[in-house]
This record gives C-alpha cells, sequence and structure tokens, in this order.
C-alpha cells in the first residue's frame, strides 16, 4: 500500500532486503504504526543513516502511515538541532525517529526556556512530548546499517521479560553496589527513582528509546553516589567513542567525579569534561542557559547520570555507544546529565563496565544479588 501523494524510495532496489526487513521490525512491531499515523522521521545526508531513513520512511508507507523524511546537517555533542526540526516536532507527529549520524541535536528555545509538564522541566522538545504522551518514537545515534540490520530484528519477548525481572528488583531501592574484578567498588543511591526499560516496546503515547533496543536504565540519587569507577570497555567522548585499553579509573564523591586517573584514554575523557565547562560557560554568555543555572549545569558535567544495564544479546563492543551499551555481561554508567531530568547538563557521555556483578539494597534493608560476573541471576 502506497498513502496517496507519497512514493516508494526503494523502488530500484537500493534498500537491501535484509535493511528492509530491519525497517519492517521497526515500524509495525516495535512501533505498530497505524493507517494516517503522522510520522516525522529526522536525518543527516550521510549514508547509512540516508538508508535507514529511506528503509523507514518506506516501511511507513506500507503500514499505511504518513512520513515525513527531514534532513538536516550532522550535528555533534554540543550543537543544536537546526529551527526547521524543532518547529517540525512542534508539530506534535504521533510518531518521530531521529536517526542521526551523530546527535539529534540540542533544543535552543528549550535550553533558553525550560518545557514544564506538571512539575517536571525538561529542555528539549521531544523530551517534553514524550514526557506528555503526545508522541511516541525512537531514536538511533550513529546507527550504521549493520548494526540496524543485525540487532533491530530480535526477540521482543525475551527482551522484555529481562527488562521487567530488572525493574521489579530497581523500582523502590534504596542503592546499587557495582564491583567489578579490576577494582570498581561503588554505592549509588536509588532512592525515589524509578527504572525505565529500553524493551522495544514503544507501541503507545509516551514510549521511546533507542533502537537497536535493549537496556534497563536508571538515573542514581543526587549526592548519594560514593567510591571507586573504573571504566574498561569503552566511553564515549564529545569527538567519539574511546576503545578503553588502559582502565579510567574515577574517584566518587556525593555522586559526582573528583578525579580521574589512567592513561591516553583519561586524557581523553578529561579533555572531553574540560571543554564540556568552556562550552557551558559560552552558553551562559550568550544567554542560552540562564545565569542562575550556570552553577548546576556546571557541577553536573561529573553527575553520574545513569546505570544501565546491557540486554540485547546480538550487540557487541564495536565502538559505537549506541550499540555497545546494550551488549549483554555489561553494565554502564554516564556521566553528565541524568533521564530524571534534575541533573540538566550538555553531555551525557556513557561509559562500559565488562562483567560487573551488582547487588541491590531494597528500602527495607534487604540486600540481592542482581548481577555476578555479569550474568542476570534474578
Amino acid at each position: 500500500m502506497v498513502a496517496e501523494g507519497m512514493a516508494k524510495f526503494g523502488k530500484a532496489g537500493s534498500i537491501s532486503p535484509r535493511l528492509r526487513r530491519a525497517a519492517k521490525v521497526a515500524v509495525s512491531d516495535v512501533l505498530k504504526a497505524r493507517k494516517d499515523e503522522r510520522v516525522l522521521i529526522v536525518t543527516n545526508p550521510a549514508k547509512d543513516v540516508t538508508a535507514i531513513s529511506m528503509a523507514l520512511y518506506d516501511a511507513s508507507i506500507d503500514a499505511g502511515a504518513a512520513p515525513s523524511l527531514v534532513f538536516q546537517p550532522t550535528k555533534r555533542q554540543m550543537d543544536f538541532a537546526d529551527d526547521a526540526v524543532i518547529f517540525a516536532m512542534r508539530s506534535e507527529p504521533d510518531i518521530i525517529i531521529s536517526v542521526s549520524h551523530l546527535k539529534m541535536g540540542k533544543d535552543r528555545f528549550g535550553i533558553e526556556k525550560h518545557y514544564k509538564v506538571g512539575k517536571k522541566s525538561v529542555d528539549h522538545i521531544f523530551n517534553y512530548l514524550q514526557a506528555a504522551k503526545k508522541i511516541r518514537g525512537f531514536w538511533s545515534p550513529s546507527v550504521t546499517v549493520k548494526m540496524f540490520e543485525e540487532t533491530v530484528p530480535i526477540d521482543y519477548a525475551r527482551l522484555g521479560e529481562n527488562c521487567r525481572r530488572l525493574r521489579r528488583v530497581f523500582d523502590g531501592a534504596r542503592e546499587a553496589h557495582i564491583t567489578t574484578r579490576i577494582g570498581t567498588d561503588l554505592v549509588l543511591g536509588l532512592r525515589g527513582r524509578k527504572a525505565f526499560a529500553d524493551d522495544g516496546d514503544f507501541s503507545k503515547p509516551g514510549r521511546g528509546g533507542n533502537l537497536p533496543a535493549g537496556e534497563m536504565y536508571i538515573s542514581p540519587e543526587l549526592g548519594a553516589g560514593e567510591g571507586t569507577l573504573v571504566f574498561d570497555g569503552c566511553i564515549s567522548s564529545d569527538k567519539g567513542v574511546i576503545i578503553i585499553r588502559e582502565p579510567i579509573r574515577a574517584t566518587v564523591k556525593k555522586n559526582l567525579i573528583t578525579r580521574l586517573a589512567g592513561g591516553a584514554e583519561a586524557r581523553l575523557l578529561q579533555e572531553t569534561l574540560d571543554r564540556a565547562r568552556v562550552n557551558t560557560r559560552r552558553f551562559a554568555d550568550e544567554g542560552r542557559i540562564a545565569k542562575k543555572d550556570l552553577p548546576k549545569y556546571l557541577e553536573n558535567i561529573c553527575n553520574l547520570g545513569e546505570l544501565g544495564i546491557g540486554l540485547n544479546e546480538r550487540a557487541k563492543i564495536v565502538g559505537n555507544m549506541l550499540e555497545d551499551e546494550k551488549v549483554f555481561k555489561t553494565c554502564h554508567i554516564a556521566i553528565g546529565s541524568n533521564y530524571d531530568d534534575d541533573a540538566k547538563a550538555l553531555i551525557h557521555l556513557d561509559g562500559l563496565l565488562k562483567n560487573p556483578t551488582i547487588k541491590v539494597r531494597d528500602s527495607g534493608g534487604r540486600e540481592r544479588l542482581v548481577l555476578k560476573d555479569g550474568q542476570i541471576v534474578v
């Protein structure tokens, strides 16, 4: 079926059968797009993301939906999305898909004046529309065709069950204790936090996550993390993913990284944090961040903003965080902003820990083993 007035991109066979299959899974199984629903696809003029976006466009037409495809230049960690993209999102389509070569881009309007959803304050129109349950969708920063073909068509029932098992333990927990054989010994506060599941079920308004999907994640309690954190897989920077050969050792006090140690990888991470401070001050000078918010934005550069557990059994560490953070038998801890939107920062840098052991203590003080050397045991 072809929606009236629209043609399919793949008529000449430029989209491979494997990519068509993955796009159909994304649109029909993950999003469950329906007849006449408006679908906004935002992408960049780069080979892989263009091919994926065209495949998603065709799959949306096949589902009877009404897709629109918007291109903008490639955006990095600190860049703003084009105004036209933000305005397109403001039109409140039923579904928004971001397939970006690097990043979607920040919302300059939202950073200058935050959107409100009840008592919650968010600084991007996409996050606002999702929190207000006006849209559903997914975002795939730095995705490749190979990754999309291999890690999107998976067993979502199994993924969903693993997510539910972990969420039952983490919801309402007091703290998590994370250890690894190479030196991580970190306690993160979790009081007042709820876990999120990137389980690939984005079929209802307000739902969304990454594709490829495959993680359970939670925002640590502000000011309540203490210990030593050793990254040994890979970690994001503002210039790309760093594959870690010499582990990065971080000292954590009050949920803030106070010291980094290691080799070249630690230096590259420190340089990213330093540039984030420079850019944050520049944004304040330009009026893009309110002066009153500047101290918190600067402090949150070193905040631990996420604890995530990888659950996609087809994912591998490839030097692309979109896939890396989903790898089975790993967890990731992010530096910077969080998903509860009470630790705003210009960065969110995920870093992997291989084969972690995680114990969770509930509100009554009972401790439960969740992961043992990376293997789920609940």
